[in-house]
Parts: structure tokens; C-alpha cells; sequence
């Protein structure tokens, strides 16, 4: 395998990294995996305990969760059984389970609910790591900044990363600590501050599709650190850990994520990759993809950021 170190991780700041999903929390990961769930109302009271939701067990909301429950582990069988190799992705009960397929896409990969800021998210998780990879301090700077500001985006509506680099790029917009400017979860009115202030500028970006080219993919990981890339993330909504190797397309761009490293010292090579989600999902917030095949779309939209 080419494309320069055999082995890769340059990791960015992950605490504000997070899009915390409205009216959903977390419970610990090593109850979510060592449990074996099934679709009976009792499992599902204990699913319910655990992620501490709130509706009544005797309710419409109850049946209709109940049902999405019931679905999600009928699939998560069925994506177990590509599983068979060591390492291979596993797929179970999450915080996401008991909503429907098409709950989830809206929720978590469009805008018409919650704040679709991950485009955001992605984007200022690569200008602070490579910041701290060139010698600076790292230091979590403003998501928020970039939502309320961004105006070739809609804020938590959705945008683009691209659009956000080139905002960026263009205007020279310094953008300041996560401290100065907290993240809120909704679009506000943009802050704005003099020249002098000290903050993080981009100088110039680049954008490529490397598909059928993910060795070159890998040289540019090193070469210019973390890369914020578009995925097709509709199968991630059961992923508890692994490295994804099927059923992940190419077909819909709908979600931003940041390409932090990869691996290539075992049998199958992977991408390290930063999610939005909590470090209560996957692999403590991260997904490991399979590198070959442009799994997930993976290779299609990738941006690279100069400071």
C-alpha cells in the first residue's frame, strides 16, 4: 500500500466537535455493546432507560418508537451478516435506534430539523488542526462563527464546506476562539470584529475527487493534514464500531466529516474519521472506513485547507 506512512492519525480537537442531536442523549457505550437486544417491549423499556427518553409507556409515541425499534433490529441482523472477517463493522442499538430511516435522514443528514451544521463543524475541525499540525497552539475555534457568518450558506439550514472555504478565502475572516464565540445550535446574527483581532485566516484551500485514486488521497492526508470531505452517510445510522467495508454508497452526498488519518499496517486498510455525533457513537465519535472501493463517497469531495 502507497501514499507515504503506513500508519496516520492526526487527530483535531474533539471536544466542541459535536452536534448534540435535540431531545436524544446518550448513555454509556459499554452498556449499547455488550447488551444483546431484541425487539420485545421490554428490551425496549430498557433501551428507553438507557437514552433516557421521555415519552410515556402507554402512548401512541410509545407504539410508534417501539415499531422503529423493532425495524432497526431486524437490520442490524442483516448487517451483521457481512461481518464476517476480523475487524469488520458492527451494527446495533445506538441513541439512534428507535427513530425511522427516514426520521434519521432528516434529522442528521438534512436541515429541516435540529441545526444541519456539520458542513461547519467539519471545516473549522480542519483549520485548527492544521494550525496545531504547523506549530501552533491547538485551540478550538468557533463553530458559530462560521454558521452565522457563512453568507454563501444557510446557517443551520445547511451549507457546504466548499462554499465555507471560499467564504473564507475570500473575505479573510479571522475566525476567533470557541470561548469568544460559543456554539448555540441555532443561526444567529453574525458577530463581527475589527481587523486587529487576533483569530485564524485562511490563506487558500484546494478541492479534488480522488475516487479510484484513494492511494493519492493518502499522500495528500499527509502532506496537508485533515481533510473535510462530503459522505453518503445513510448507513451509519446503526454503526456501533469496526471498519465499514459494504453497504455504504456513494450515491446521495449528504453529510460532512472530517478524514483525520488512516491505518495501513493490518490486513484492511482504513480511514480514521471524525464524525459530529458524540463520542457516545461509533468509535468514540469516529468511523473507520475501508480504504479502496470509495466506500461511503468518501474519495468524491475532499477539500484540503493553507493557513
Amino acid at each position: 500500500m502507497g501514499g507515504g506512512h503506513p500508519y496516520l492519525a492526526v487527530l483535531a480537537a474533539v471536544s466542541t466537535l459535536l452536534c448534540p442531536p435535540r431531545g436524544l442523549n446518550g448513555s454509556s457505550e459499554e452498556e449499547t455493546r455488550t447488551t444483546q437486544f431484541n425487539g420485545s417491549a421490554a428490551v425496549f423499556r430498557s433501551f428507553r432507560a438507557n437514552f433516557r427518553r421521555v415519552f410515556a409507556a402507554d402512548g401512541e409515541e410509545f407504539d410508534r418508537r417501539h415499531l422503529h425499534f423493532q425495524d432497526a433490529t431486524k437490520r442490524h441482523a442483516y448487517l451483521n451478516s457481512f461481518s464476517t472477517v476480523p475487524q469488520s463493522a458492527e451494527y446495533g442499538v445506538n441513541q439512534f435506534s428507535d427513530l425511522s430511516q427516514d426520521e434519521f435522514r432528516e434529522l442528521y443528514l438534512g436541515a429541516s430539523a435540529g441545526c444541519g451544521s456539520c458542513w461547519a463543524f467539519s471545516v473549522v475541525g480542519a483549520l485548527q488542526s492544521v494550525r496545531a499540525i504547523g506549530g501552533g497552539r491547538l485551540q478550538q475555534l468557533s463553530v458559530q462563527q462560521v454558521l452565522d457568518c457563512s453568507f454563501r450558506n444557510n446557517g443551520c439550514s445547511g451549507g457546504s464546506a466548499f462554499q465555507a472555504l471560499s467564504w473564507l478565502k475570500q473575505t479573510r475572516v479571522k475566525l476567533v476562539p470557541e470561548s469568544e464565540y460559543p456554539y448555540k445550535a441555532k443561526t444567529g446574527m453574525c458577530h463581527f470584529f475589527p481587523r486587529s483581532h487576533d483569530g485564524v485566516s485562511v490563506r487558500n484551500f484546494t478541492s479534488h475527487d480522488f475516487s479510484g485514486q484513494e492511494e493519492a488521497m493518502m499522500s495528500h492526508l499527509v502532506e496537508r493534514g485533515p481533510l473535510a470531505v462530503i459522505v453518503d452517510a445513510v448507513s451509519w445510522q446503526d454503526y456501533l464500531g469496526g471498519i465499514i467495508q459494504h453497504h455504504c454508497s456513494s450515491k446521495w452526498a449528504n453529510h460532512a466529516v472530517l478524514v483525520v488519518g488512516y491505518n495501513a499496517v493490518g490486513d484492511i486498510p482504513y480511514w480514521i474519521v471524525q464524525n459530529s455525533w458524540g463520542a457516545s457513537w461509533g468509535n468514540e465519535g469516529y468511523v473507520y472506513i475501508k480504504i479502496g472501493g470509495n466506500l461511503c463517497g468518501i474519495a468524491d469531495s475532499v477539500a484540503a485547507v493553507f493557513l
